[in-house]
């Protein structure tokens, strides 16, 4: 929505940390419409930022209106955190990148995903939702932003991070267990192709 846009510039800039960040103009108050649009609209990011958040972020922050290649922005050195909404193909870049996570879940399996994140895997934190606004408050992104990039928690979420990193490049190894398992599937499948036909078990 646009009252979170507002909050999610304001918590940006009031966490004086550097950012990037890929936005969509607001569409409605369904908070997963946003997420669901093709981004289509041409509107410049001036029209629903708050005023002067540019100007004043300018040199700090950059603006990408629609589109960003994520897995270019994950993999390079100067990433420190991924706000994200805890898609799967999100997930997995940002763990292949070593990359800890502000999880923010729309809807869907992304709550799930946020969960094993925060409380399993402590790859992740999970911005507080406000009762009074059903949305996240400036305060506590400037708050969720500030650990991540700059506490001793958000060097633990690092660390951890690349121990889970490291471990999933372990499993896709030959010999591992991601690597195993799929071999067992392909080996399993050339054998059901090679039984002659008619055959039905």
């Amino acid at each position: 929505s646009a009252e979170q846009i507002t909050e999610l510039a304001w918590g940006l800039e009031l966490s004086r940390q550097p950012f990037l960040w890929v936005v969509r103009p607001p569409s409605g108050n369904e908070k997963s419409a946003t997420y669901l649009t093709s981004g289509g609209q041409c509107s410049h990011p001036s029209e629903y930022l708050p005023d002067g958040f540019l100007t004043r972020t300018q040199g700090i922050g950059l603006v990408v209106p629609s589109w960003g290649p994520q897995r270019e922005i994950l993999r390079h050195k100067a990433t420190g955190g991924f706000l994200t909404h805890c898609g799967w193909n999100s997930t997995l870049e940002s763990i292949v990148y070593g990359v800890p996570m502000i999880a923010w879940p729309l809807f869907a399996e992304q709550k799930m995903n946020a969960s094993t994140l925060t409380e399993e895997l402590k790859v992740a934190v999970q911005p507080l939702v406000s009762l009074e606004s059903e949305g996240v408050r400036r305060e506590e992104i400037e708050r969720v932003v500030r650990l991540v990039m700059e506490s001793e928690d958000g060097k633990a979420l690092r660390s951890r991070v690349k121990e889970v990193r490291d471990s999933v490049l372990r499993g896709l190894d030959e010999g591992g267990s991601s690597y195993n398992s799929l071999s067992h599937v392909v080996n399993e499948w050339k054998i059901c192709l090679q039984k002659p036909k008619g055959n039905v078990e």
